[in-house]
């Protein structure tokens, strides 16, 4: 086995115990991204080629590479967003997330393409041109974190970090079949994040294990007094149980979610799990969640909108990023940087968000939008009442060709439903392996969801499912 096809797990425990160097495995990851590289475009910024092996950490993470998705802030490093409108713009400071990693003893492999933004569910609404699914070339990796679920997937490093405004990290994960957890809002600092929508966005990590998962969110899940949205008041653990059961476990499903259309892969995925869940002790019952089935998604958009319309105010070519230098007035000059900064897909929501936010329209769609997130987590605080966890599709079909929502744009929103509710409660979801379908051989994954800060119990849930399913293999990148 090459090192670079360790799991995160098996890395800590090789160089704990010099069965190999960091630089060994440093040159297996680069080599391994030398090699795709090419065919897959996980990365905006590669960061590999000037390391420093010898730091003062005596981290759990020492010489382990890892990714950040180019949304989070890397000092002296180039920060995008996948936008042209930051230009080569380099923070003066990190996301706390990175610090936590660094302070471990990370090493930073690269900055990990995404949809603009991170609006988008394709990985190609990009600048810097659309990543593929190391699986199959000719397929999305699902976005908007689709880099770091490519570059995990494809061997490039045992694990990498992204975001989740709606499900950003869960359909990447699912999309290049590893896995992906978009933590309890308020879990994960947030400090260094390029905003979206600053109250659905959430970091998390990808990672081909369940254990791996543990190990991350047991470094990066910190209070952190920078961002006003952190935990307090308790302390996390993520200590992984072996021996993880779901004896006396409610496992619900959604009762309106049962006549939507799934491909035939997720729907076999979705009866395979049930009975590996009722092996392991679990009671499948049944939850109604009708203000979420009917509004979840229009309430989504109508807030994400509105708050992607502020946070993108400041990008005027004035302090940072792209400018021109030859404009005759500001106006000019904020037209011509945003006209040429933002893409389509960014325009378009700012546009939305604009409207929607308009004195004379906020109450109608603002206002009420904020009203109906509240009986949206009402809604899920009953049903937690009743269950311990939910089971359902991440998406309710397989990666689709690159090119192919371009000509069915509503064909890209039919995932949101699975994935959108978990962000407007703040809740967390694990997006896990199942195995491959048959006919291509893609990886097939599917969502458990938690009540809010059951974070570290999901995960041992998760342990207890894995055991069936098993862990990914290395995806090939179109390498035979």
């Amino acid at each position: 086995m090459e090192l670079y096809e360790l799991n995160l797990y098996e890395v800590i425990e090789g160089l704990q115990n010099k069965k190999f160097s960091a630089q060994e495995l440093f040159n297996s990851c680069k080599n391994r991204i030398n090699l795709l590289e090419k065919n897959i475009n996980a990365f905006i910024t590669r960061t590999d080629e000037n390391l420093n092996y010898k730091n003062d950490s005596d981290g759990i993470l020492k010489g382990v590479p890892t990714v950040l998705k180019d949304n989070l802030c890397t000092q002296g490093i180039k920060t995008t967003a996948a936008s042209k409108i930051l230009g080569e713009w380099k923070p003066p400071y990190s996301a706390t997330v990175w610090n936590l990693l660094k302070d471990s003893g990370a090493i930073l492999m690269g900055k990990t393409n995404m949809d603009e933004f991170a609006m988008g569910n394709t990985c190609g609404n990009s600048a810097y041109g659309p990543t593929k699914n190391p699986n199959d070339i000719t397929r999305v990796p699902g976005g908007s974190s689709g880099g770091s679920a490519a570059a995990v997937s494809a061997g490039y490093v045992p694990f990498g970090l992204g975001s989740d405004t709606g499900g950003s990290i869960r359909q990447p994960a699912s999309y290049c079949g590893v896995y992906g957890l978009k933590p309890t809002y308020g879990m994960v600092s947030r400090y260094g994040l390029i905003s979206y929508g600053s109250s659905l966005d959430q970091i998390g990590p990808f990672a081909r294990t369940v254990r791996d998962l543990q190990i991350i969110m047991s470094v990066i899940a910190q209070h952190d007094p920078k961002d006003s949205g952190s935990f307090r008041n308790f302390t996390p653990n993520f200590t992984h149980d072996p021996d993880a059961n779901l004896k006396g476990k409610k496992i619900a499903l959604v009762k309106e979610f049962q006549n939507f259309t799934l491909d035939e892969p997720i729907l076999n995925a979705m009866q395979n799990v049930k009975k590996i869940l009722e092996s392991e002790g679990a009671e499948i019952i049944e939850v109604s969640l009708p203000v979420i089935s009917r509004y979840a998604v229009a309430c989504y958009y109508a807030l994400a909108m509105s708050e992607a319309h502020t946070n993108l105010e400041r990008y005027d070519g004035v302090r940072y990023g792209y400018t021109v230098q030859d404009a005759t007035s500001l106006k000019e000059m904020f037209e011509r940087v945003r006209s040429y900064g933002f893409g389509s897909e960014v325009k378009s929501r700012i546009i939305a968000g604009t409207c929607l936010t308009e004195p004379s329209r906020c109450d109608e769609y603002y206002v009420a939008a904020t009203k109906v997130r509240t009986l949206i987590a009402q809604e899920f605080a009953q049903a937690f009442k009743q269950t311990d966890f939910i089971l359902q599709p991440v998406t309710p079909s397989l990666p689709p060709k690159i090119g192919e929502l371009d000509e069915d744009e509503m064909k890209g929103y039919e995932t949101d439903l699975y994935t959108l509710p978990v962000n407007l409660a703040g809740l967390p979801g694990l997006s896990f392996f199942t195995g491959y379908e048959n006919k291509n051989n893609l990886p097939v994954g599917l969502q458990l969801i938690g009540s809010r800060w059951s974070d570290s119990e999901l995960l041992n849930a998760g342990v207890a499912i894995e055991r069936h399913t098993g862990s990914p293999k290395i995806a090939n990148g179109g390498v035979k």
